[in-house]
């Protein structure tokens, strides 16, 4: 998402906003969106291949580390969507407002932004699991953030012929006419968990 910042007034406030300004500037730029997702998928990589590197004796144990930091990131995506970016914190509204508005823009976040959160994640991780479960489990929810961008970017900028993958996309697509509905991207597991699932109101039954 992209971030629109407002100016300070301060002298000292004054420099630090220009660089804000700087980095929301170039965070609605193409290269940054494309180096961000190149960037979010080489890191979720890397920390895989090394909980690997680390321990591979336990293949099982791995692959449901691996499928738990993709349920917990699903969550992540919905909370973070619902609550952030359409809740009433101004740096995550305005940014996703943005969004809105202009669907095909390239906001988001600073490249660097996502791999360090990841990057500082797995190091806390690793502070009370295992090493091989802490890169694990870390790869694994940068991975689904990868997807969750990999997924946005297809889903508003390519037309889809498979039925079950315009079905996919046209979730997403209901959540731009009805933004308190179906906030999840890549699934709407929690949207039915958690009664945000859009409903037309051709198929509601009038008792």
């Amino acid at each position: 998402m992209g971030e629109s910042l407002r100016p300070a007034t301060g002298s000292g406030e004054a420099r630090g906003s220009g660089v804000l300004h700087a980095i929301a500037r170039m965070s609605s730029t193409r290269t940054n969106y494309l180096v961000g997702q190149t960037a979010d998928f080489v890191v979720s990589i890397a920390l895989l291949g090394a909980a690997f590197w680390v321990d591979h004796s336990q293949p099982l144990q791995a692959v449901l580390v691996l499928l738990l930091g993709l349920f917990i990131f699903s969550f992540i995506e919905y909370a973070f969507h619902r609550w952030l970016f359409h809740g009433p914190v101004p740096l995550f509204e305005r940014g996703h407002t943005l969004h809105h508005e202009q669907p095909l823009g390239y906001d988001s976040l600073p490249f660097f932004f996502p791999p360090a959160v990841v990057l500082l994640l797995a190091a806390a991780l690793a502070l009370v699991l295992p090493a091989a479960t802490a890169l694990l489990l870390s790869g694994a929810i940068a991975l689904g953030y990868a997807l969750y961008g990999f997924s946005h970017l297809i889903i508003h900028r390519r037309r889809f012929t498979h039925p079950l993958a315009r079905k996919w996309a046209a979730v997403h697509h209901v959540h731009h006419y009805h933004p308190d509905k179906n906030y999840g991207v890549t699934s709407p597991l929690w949207d039915f968990v958690l009664g945000t699932w859009y409903v037309s109101k051709s198929k509601v039954r009038v008792r």
